[in-house]
């Protein structure tokens, strides 16, 4: 996978999105940056950009992804990927459905997929080192090149949806307590249920997000 290091742009997604447009980069490519000054959160919210976190994005082609994987469910895979990098770590960070890294009852980042053409294009935003008010950052200390070499590599080794989910579903518990939206409708998620595509059943309703 080919890596642009970059000081700082508007958003790591952005660039790489309008790139592969142009035919100036092609998937598998990774660009992080030192720092962003328009990135994106859940449902269009900015995501601040505070020098010394982490902010990434990749494409990669879908002929690359796990064969089993819905595309429903690329946000959950993504995310909790990174996650057990961080767990492997001794963090004690918590992936709230779909797309969100939490600490506690504080969120420290999350994920954005959007599919363009044959590619998936991936941002993450995770709070490393600082945090704005009513966040948390990352309860340990990693090296930003390591971390990126380590996911890459279980990006590559392409572990089946049904491993992730299986280990999702564990963690899934810790949602109860808190709420998702979804088409301009909030959501509690004390007794939803988790479905084998990484959608949720609340309130007889089926729900998903690519985010």
């Amino acid at each position: 996978m080919q890596i642009l290091w970059l000081d700082e742009v508007d958003s790591t997604q952005k660039f790489l999105i309008e790139n592969l447009k142009a035919e100036k980069l092609s998937s598998p490519t990774l660009v992080v940056a030192k720092k962003q000054s328009d990135g994106k959160g859940s449902r269009g919210n900015s995501w601040n950009s505070l020098e010394g976190n982490l902010f990434f994005s990749f494409a990669i082609s879908k002929s690359d992804l796990p064969k089993d994987l819905p595309l429903s469910a690329a946000s959950i895979y993504f995310s909790f990927l990174l996650k057990e990098i961080f767990s492997d770590q001794g963090s004690k960070v918590w992936m709230k459905w779909p797309n969100d890294f939490y600490l506690g009852e504080k969120k420290i980042g999350g994920t954005i997929t959007n599919i363009t053409g044959l590619d998936l294009v991936c941002g993450i935003g995770v709070n490393l080192q600082k945090a704005p008010d009513g966040f948390a950052h990352l309860d340990v200390n990693v090296d930003i090149s390591d971390l990126l070499a380590s996911f890459i590599k279980l990006l590559k080794n392409c572990t089946p949806w049904k491993k992730v989910l299986k280990k999702f579903e564990i963690e899934f518990e810790q949602n109860r307590d808190f709420f998702t939206h979804y088409q301009n409708e909030r959501f509690s998620l004390a007794d939803a249920r988790l479905c084998d595509d990484g959608a949720l059943i609340v309130d007889g309703k089926r729900i998903y997000s690519l985010r």
